[in-house]
């Protein structure tokens, strides 16, 4: 068993940090459609955790999915509920069902964090008198007035949390919330899991087996991870591959990790992509992991190409608490989890040349020098998106609303 296939061991806080606020007795109920690989999902877990740890009893309402086992150890409960459909007569029944549960399990605040099950759990949250709270994990746009309406669900409640400080300008500039009733908390990291002195060196050579690479001395690994899918920017990569010379391509090898989730017609796409190019020597389509930080360690350089902007950016995080030099595409919370010139670089949305040259860029360094751009990245993400500040901001707004202190 690996690390990230157990629970790992809570995020120690640091020394002096404002202890979780006391919530012991208090029912918290989190809404999210399902239980996959996510970072929404995994913010669930990660408050779950925390409510735990401050005595409240955390209900999860879900389909469920491969993360139902880690919420129960957690400490978590898991409530099955048909949270992903957008059908309207399923969205009422999941209002009744959730109003139910307020009142037989004594619920003291709902939080939604998707807009589907969020319209479900305002209804329920209106007709039962109880605080309301949503979470802005993206950044949903509006072409027609309807659709707006729809995403506007999010905006309703009694106050909104954003993941990074574009997704609040996008939701203010939206939806026109007031800054009172939003706050932004930033996604966190598990310092514990995403630690290289956690990770031996076992596991980061099972990884670099698996992925069958024929390196030579002198060769890098580029590593983009993400569900397969085009706005992450797998096609846009292979494109910046085929720019760079011969003798600078033949020195990379690039690895696309992530599952397709049913989009095996682009996983071809990108496939014969490749061997247009001349690349198919040097790509590597392989599932997701479990054991992401031995992933990011197997690796020499971290791309986040997406051609669509980032709410956060979780793996551009992860990849520099893995001292890892990240090249982010620059827009979106890429902004905030990327310092150009110090942690990574960032380059042109969608320009597959700029792509190369960061990658160029990059190449041309020591390896003393990526390494010093990945132990900065270390120390950002030490200071600006730990989990255990999640937590903690994220158990402070359930205080605010519910009345208690706050520290």
């Amino acid at each position: 068993m690996n690390l990230m296939d157990a629970v790992t061991p809570a995020e120690p806080a640091p020394e002096g940090a404002t202890a979780f606020p006391d919530l012991s007795g208090r029912t918290i109920l989190q809404v999210i459609p399902e239980l996959s690989a996510g970072g929404a999902e995994r913010t669930v877990l990660e408050v779950a955790e925390a409510l735990s740890a401050a005595g409240a009893k955390a209900l999860v309402a879900s389909q469920g999915g491969r993360l139902e086992k880690d919420l129960e150890a957690l400490g978590g409960e898991l409530i099955r509920m048909k949270a992903a459909s957008k059908n309207p007569l399923v969205l009422r029944a999941n209002a009744a069902l959730l109003s139910s549960l307020v009142k037989t399990r004594g619920v003291d605040l709902i939080h939604a964090r998707s807009r589907a099950p969020a319209w479900s759990a305002l209804w329920a949250a209106r007709r039962t008198g109880t605080p309301f709270v949503t979470t802005y994990h993206g950044a949903y746009t509006a072409r027609s007035g309807l659709k707006r309406l729809y995403n506007s669900v999010m905006a309703r409640a009694d106050l909104v949390i954003a993941n990074s400080e574009w997704t609040a300008a996008h939701v203010h500039e939206e939806h026109g919330v007031e800054p009172e009733r939003m706050v932004t908390i930033p996604r966190g990291v598990d310092l514990m899991a995403f630690d290289p002195a956690h990770v031996s060196a076992e596991r980061v050579a099972a990884q670099r087996a698996s992925w069958e690479l024929d390196t030579k001395p002198g060769d890098l690994v580029l590593l983009l991870p993400g569900r397969l899918t085009h706005w992450k920017g797998q096609g846009l990569a292979l494109d910046a591959l085929a720019i760079l010379s011969p003798e600078e391509s033949r020195r990379l090898h690039l690895v696309f990790l992530g599952d397709p989730q049913g989009r095996e017609a682009y996983v071809t796409a990108l496939t014969n992509k490749s061997e247009a190019l001349g690349l198919s020597d040097r790509v590597r389509f392989q599932p997701h992991t479990r054991d992401m930080p031995a992933a990011y360690l197997a690796a020499d350089i971290v791309l986040t190409p997406s051609t669509r902007p980032e709410a956060f950016g979780r793996t551009a995080a992860e990849a520099s608490a893995m001292t890892r030099p990240v090249i982010a595409a620059d827009h979106g919370g890429a902004r905030e989890t990327v310092i150009e010139g110090q942690t990574g670089t960032r380059f042109e949305p969608g320009d597959a040349a700029a792509l190369a040259g960061a990658i160029r860029t990059l190449m041309s360094l020591r390896a003393e020098a990526r390494q010093s751009l990945g132990e900065a990245g270390r120390v950002h993400v030490l200071k600006s998106f730990s989990k255990r500040g999640l937590q903690l901001q994220t158990l402070q707004v359930y205080a605010r609303l519910l009345g208690g202190a706050t520290e």
